[in-house]
């Protein structure tokens, strides 16, 4: 093999080593891999900005708003309420044949806003309690589960102890893996007759 000098001077074949590259190789270089490419602080801050696009933020506005919707219904419906019983005591309404037991008069719209109000109240009170229920059942279930993964374990840690044993000589105590074959069989053969 020819020895080459860095320098490129010598018997080499002209193949330059260590030298700097010719323009146009860098250029296409470059064009190849699409031009100069970033600076370290430009790269940086287009990191560092954001889009502004972020699903969860949106979701969580959208959810806001929502709810702000539904709040704002609600004390509109408190505030035509408290206005409407105020109203019978400042302009009468024309006579009606709904009159109570005491005499006062109260329209039907008076009355159904009333139990409107309460029947949400009720219905609210009612879901929560369905809703505590199920949440308290699958307490109950997730820890009768884990009861039984816990039960489970330390049987087969059990099991595995004896599986292990040895005797004095270094020998398996095949009393206890005769009786887990024998399980395992009873167990088995169980399975198939409940099946049949």
């Amino acid at each position: 093999m020819k020895n080459r000098k860095a320098n490129g001077k010598g018997s080499g074949d002209g193949i330059e080593i260590g030298g700097p590259k010719p323009m146009s190789m860098k250029k296409n270089n470059m064009k190849r891999l699409g031009g100069s490419g970033l600076s370290l602080q430009a790269f940086a801050n287009a990191k560092s900005t954001s889009s502004g696009y972020n699903p969860a933020l949106i979701k969580q506005r959208r959810e806001f708003y929502k709810n702000a919707k539904y709040v704002k219904k609600y004390k509109r419906s408190l505030k035509q309420q408290s206005q409407g019983n105020d109203a019978p005591s400042a302009i009468k309404p024309p006579e009606d044949e709904n009159e109570d037991a005491d005499g006062i008069r109260t329209s039907k719209k008076n009355k159904k806003k009333k139990s409107g109000s309460y029947s949400l109240k009720e219905l609210y009170e009612k879901q929560r309690e369905e809703k505590e229920k199920e949440r308290m059942e699958r307490e109950a279930i997730i820890q009768a589960k884990k009861e039984q993964k816990e039960k489970a374990e330390a049987q087969r840690k059990a099991g595995k102890k004896r599986m292990f044993k040895r005797t004095t000589h270094g020998q398996p105590v095949m009393k206890y893996r005769i009786q887990n074959l024998l399980q395992s069989i009873q167990s088995s053969s169980g399975a198939s007759h409940s099946k049949s």
